[in-house]
């Protein structure tokens, strides 16, 4: 039988974190830890994020009023938990996230496994992770680059003076560059500054216009040779068919796709269509960053800076080779909580 704890993680950024959406000093996150057994115990981790409309208090309170199913779960395969937890919590797939990654963390730790040689993978095969810069003045975009040497930056745009911030970061920088507009660009600006994006290197295009644009994506991408990469037009496996011949790639998040369960078969099924495949975050500690970790080798692309751009952490376990995270060959995720900075 299992037993079930919950808590609040509240991270503080080193720097206020912009996007096209507006602004945050600080990263909200729900924490949930499985007992099972003989006292083996599992981690997950789901950021709350506004756009997506699922606060960290409304995770907490569809996990109490269904506790008791919860842990009444006769726990043996991670992947029939997802199929429980999707029809207990059909409206909270942050939650729903948050416990399957603690079921697959319980699961490899039953098995005494990492998760990536449970799925056959190996860890030095991971795509690098980006460092993500947002939205500022120019001046202080400058700085952090200055300040965090990386390959690759993701530069966050959809704010007056894109154009000209992004050439004065290729002018500093020859590490690859990617941008993401989180849908806020029409497709007249966008169409605008294709010849000077082409002209800078810009390795993709992630959600340049509104997610349910998807004409205007399909004219865009038949603009330009630079990948376009769907994220909140790209939410769960059911939106692969609609992307398919919209966007050249997807960006899978383990929360807004309702997990790890989910996000496997997503990759296969973006695979079969030949689609590139993106591994995002939410800002998420080290807990939730691993799962990224050992997903890793299964992806193009991988951006998983959480705990580069957090200034506090609530796990230790991943080390970072050249920007490559290289999960500890311990069971599960891998990771050792700091108890006394979330369980309290």
């Amino acid at each position: 039988m299992l037993q079930l704890r919950h808590a609040v993680s509240e991270l503080p950024f080193q720097y206020p974190f912009t996007i096209s959406k507006g602004t945050k000093t600080h990263q909200k996150s729900l924490v949930v830890e499985l007992t099972w057994g003989p006292g083996i115990r599992s981690y997950g981790e789901a950021p709350a994020i506004s756009y997506y409309d699922i606060t960290v208090e409304k995770m907490q309170e569809d996990l109490e009023a269904k506790r008791k199913f919860v842990e009444s779960f006769s726990f043996m395969d991670p992947k029939r938990f997802w199929h429980f937890l999707h029809h207990l919590f059909p409206k909270n797939p942050f939650l729903v996230s948050a416990l399957d990654m603690a079921g697959w963390d319980l699961y490899g730790k039953m098995k005494r496994k990492p998760l990536y040689d449970l799925w056959n993978l190996d860890p030095t095969k991971s795509p690098q992770t980006d460092y993500t810069i947002g939205i500022d003045t120019l001046e202080m975009m400058l700085k952090k680059i200055e300040a965090h040497p990386s390959p690759i930056y993701k530069i966050k745009v959809g704010d007056e003076g894109d154009l000209e911030k992004l050439i004065a970061i290729r002018k500093q920088t020859a590490a690859i560059i990617r941008i993401d507009a989180n849908a806020g660009w029409s497709l007249e600006q966008a169409k605008n500054m294709l010849p000077v994006l082409e002209g800078l290197g810009i390795e993709l295009i992630e959600q340049p216009l509104a997610k349910d644009d998807f004409e205007g994506t399909a004219k865009l991408k038949s603009m330009t040779p630079i990948p376009i990469i769907a994220d909140e037009s790209c939410v769960g496996v059911m939106d692969i068919d609609k992307c398919k011949d919209v966007f050249s790639g997807i960006n899978i998040k383990l929360t807004k796709c309702s997990g790890i369960t989910p996000a496997m078969e997503m990759i296969k099924k973006a695979r079969g269509f030949g689609l590139k495949v993106m591994l995002g975050c939410m800002n998420e500690s080290t807990l939730g960053t691993a799962a990224l970790a050992h997903l890793a080798p299964m992806v193009d692309y991988l951006d998983a800076d959480g705990p580069l751009l957090l200034s506090e952490d609530i796990a230790v376990g991943l080390e970072m080779e050249s920007y490559r995270w290289v999960p500890r060959a311990k069971p599960g995720l891998g990771v050792a909580m700091m108890q006394d900075k979330v369980f309290k």
